[in-house]
């Protein structure tokens, strides 16, 4: 549980209450906010809702310990110290993987200035950033498709300012990613260390290291403002003359950033405040008269010309992967990392237990048998044996048991593994299934949980196929696809249950190409023999794949999305629910439900199958039939 921290000590106070006492001090005096409310618990550090959460230290606490606890500490407060939401808003890049990397990169900024004036602060952030990819096993990988390119750009960026090296932790994340970044964007390296106090030039410098990187197709809403109102707004916006302008755009950044930047994941976990609400954004901007992927309306003439399941292919499908949970990580790692899941959620757990109860009640009530009294044939029924005691004569009578209405039936709970996922939305998403899962098996229903995501950003080995083969126009879906099964439908929940922490790793989250995920799950479900099948799709955003959607259509992926939807819906007999975490899903779904918090994502799932099951209850159940009395 979370302690608050106290300004007076207490007279029974815990071993570790004065260093808590003096990080928080620290720490306020760093983001300069006097007032600002810290607390401490077991749970991912990060700044929410202006509050900011560190990690728990232990009771015996080690000098490496405590570095690593000033370190989350250090990063939050120069996070609030040096940084303007307005300013990084309007330069913030609308490609997911651009955005990723811009977020990362500034974030190594405001670390930058700080361990360049205290030498105690730089060694505290070397310390959590050692510590972090060192519990990432990052020490470990040997592809590329596993080694986020913002972290290597962060830590390339952060040797060039402050001039330290990357942590040892860290090192072959680096070296994989070195020759390519310094051959394409040295220079615009270089140029950084001269900007580092000007947020804005800083901003604009990135942008060019990511053209540099040739991940610059995407440019920031700033640059569509420019089209509408003219060179003159936007350097009045940016020289500060427009003051109203300004605060406004302050007033509603803040509420965006300080949704969740989390230190334990610095510097790329910050994306995880700002991916969610703008995940959804246009990809190609070039492409005037397609409907972009994340547009609040339907298109204007939906169905018309527009391209069916035939017409969306893969340039190569060879690259992609199914593959279980289990055989992505070792066994030691996934029990680690199903660890630090219950660690993350030990406070939900309870309430999504509770729901899930109340779910299991609903659904034994629909299974209770009945049994039909005063037949001729059937079970002897010992309660009217005192008639044929009373009255020899009398014929004896039988009883049956009813069959339940009650279908046997599986349920797959599809997550989305995409990168705007990364944070609380993704814990919170495998609680909720691993609870789910056991509660329903209970039931005798069975469930099948899976996810999808690709195995690379930027395209990975299908994208320099497509290169190599001399970029032919319209390749269609290009990135390699990795579908998970964290659940098979009939492996025994006990047996499964540590597959659910894999979504905690490093690097696993990328791109979400949602229509052939969708497609996957429907064609395991057609393959089940249980005579009801449901599907459940629990997603933050429409489908968002850079690579793909720089080369077609900005819609490419979305009406494949729809046209898959559509079959499932009209022609199939799955039963096809969807959850949108912060996204509007009811535009593509018929049964659909949005959330604003992850938090409510238990209290939704349950929801949504009860309904499932009493709608068809009541459909099923014949007219109650009144019993016969004897006299």
């Amino acid at each position: 549980m979370a302690s608050n921290i106290k300004s007076k000590p207490s007279s029974k106070e815990s071993p570790t209450e004065p260093f808590k006492r003096a990080v928080t001090g620290c720490l306020r005096a760093l983001a300069r906010k006097p007032d600002l409310e810290v607390n401490f618990a077991a749970e991912r550090p990060g700044l929410m809702g202006g509050k900011v959460r560190l990690p728990e230290p232990p009771r015996k606490l080690t000098k490496a310990e405590a570095a690593i606890v000033r370190g989350n500490a250090d990063s939050i407060a120069l996070r609030i110290a040096c940084h303007d939401t307005a300013i990084h808003r309007r330069l913030q890049p609308q490609g997911q993987q651009a955005r990723a990397v811009f977020e990362a990169v500034e974030q190594a900024r405001v670390e930058a200035i700080g361990a360049r004036r205290m030498d105690g602060v730089a060694q505290n952030l070397t310390a959590m950033l050692d510590e972090r990819f060192r519990r990432g096993k990052f020490d470990e990988i040997t592809d590329r498709a596993d080694a986020p390119i913002e972290d290597a750009l962060a830590l390339m960026v952060r040797e060039r300012l402050t001039g330290l090296a990357p942590p040892q932790a860290a090192k072959k994340l680096v070296d994989l990613w070195r020759p390519l970044i310094e051959d394409r964007a040295g220079r615009k390296l270089d140029r950084l260390e001269s900007l580092l106090e000007n947020q804005r030039q800083f901003g604009d410098a990135v942008h060019d290291l990511l053209d540099a990187l040739e991940m610059g197709e995407d440019r920031s809403r700033d640059s569509e403002e420019e089209d509408e109102e003219g060179e003159d707004e936007r350097r009045k916006q940016e020289s500060g003359e427009d003051g109203e302008a300004a605060d406004s755009d302050d007033m509603q950044s803040t509420s965006m950033e300080d949704t969740q930047v989390s230190a334990e994941d610095m510097p790329d976990a910050a994306t995880e405040a700002v991916d969610a609400p703008t995940a959804d954004m246009a990809d190609d901007s070039d492409m005037t008269d397609a409907e972009t992927p994340g547009e609040p309306q339907r298109p204007r003439h939906f169905g018309a010309n527009e391209p069916r399941g035939p017409d969306y292919r893969a340039f190569t499908a060879k690259f992609d992967e199914t593959v279980a949970a289990e055989d992505l990580c070792e066994p030691e790692e996934l029990d680690r990392l199903r660890s630090y899941l219950d660690k993350q959620l030990s406070h939900l757990q309870g309430v999504v237990a509770r729901l899930a109860n109340r779910l299991q009640r609903r659904l034994m009530a629909q299974q209770n048998r009945s049994w039909e009294f005063d037949l001729e044939e059937g079970l002897l029924d010992p309660a009217r044996l005192t008639r044929i005691v009373i009255d020899p004569m009398h014929a004896l009578s039988f009883k049956a048991e009813k069959d339940t209405e009650f279908r046997d039936t599986v349920v797959t709970l599809l997550l989305d593994n995409s990168g705007s996922m990364r944070g609380r939305p993704i814990t919170v998403a495998a609680t909720c299934a691993d609870i789910l899962a056991r509660t329903l098996e209970r039931c005798g229903v069975k469930v099948e949980i899976l996810g999808f995501t690709t195995r690379a950003w930027k395209g990975g080995q299908s994208r320099e196929h497509w290169l190599t083969a001399g970029k032919p126009a319209n390749p269609g879906r290009l990135n390699d696809l990795r579908h998970i099964i964290y659940k098979a439908a009939d492996a025994p929940w006990r047996r499964s249950r540590k597959n659910l922490g894999l979504m905690m790793r490093e690097g696993l989250l990328k791109e979400n190409i949602d229509g052939e995920a969708l497609d996957w799950a429907h064609k395991r479900l057609l393959a089940r023999t249980e005579q009801r099948k449901i599907l459940m799709m629990i997603s933050d955003g429409a489908p968002v794949d850079d690579s793909t959607l720089s080369v077609n259509a900005g819609n490419y992926l979305e009406r494949h999305l729809r046209w898959v939807i559509e079959d499932i819906e009209t022609r199939s007999p799955v039963e096809l629910i969807a959850i949108g975490i912060g996204h509007d899903v009811t535009r593509y779904y018929r049964r659909a439900v949005t959330i604003v918090d992850a938090e409510e994502l238990g209290g939704a799932m349950t929801e949504k199958l009860a309904e499932l099951f009493e709608e068809h209850a009541a459909i099923e159940r014949p007219a109650p039939r009144t019993r016969r009395r004897v006299a």
